[in-house]
């Protein structure tokens, strides 16, 4: 429950839907950064060094959706979650 607390007091505007692009994108960034953590010490779990690559491209693709959508909104998740933008968008 805490974490979720966490990752709501990030979100912009305090929209908690889980429908809404930038919701999607903070809980995967979550879920990315625990992954990320798990493989650190167990760096031979292949299967979950595969879903670490599903959860990257699927907020990959969340990301181009909102930089063509609301490229204001994109800027301002890009840079509240610390994470790179897309390239040559």
């Amino acid at each position: 429950m805490d974490k979720h607390k966490s990752i709501d007091a990030q979100l912009i505007d305090g929209n908690k839907d889980t429908g809404f692009t930038a919701s999607q994108i903070y809980y995967l960034t979550h879920q990315i950064l625990k992954l990320t953590s798990h493989l650190e010490s167990h760096s031979e779990d292949y299967s979950s060094q595969r879903g670490l690559r599903k959860l990257l491209d699927r907020r990959r693709r969340l990301l181009i959706y909102l930089s063509d959508e609301n490229t204001a909104l994109y800027t301002k998740v890009v840079k509240n979650l610390g994470i790179r933008g897309l390239r040559g968008r």
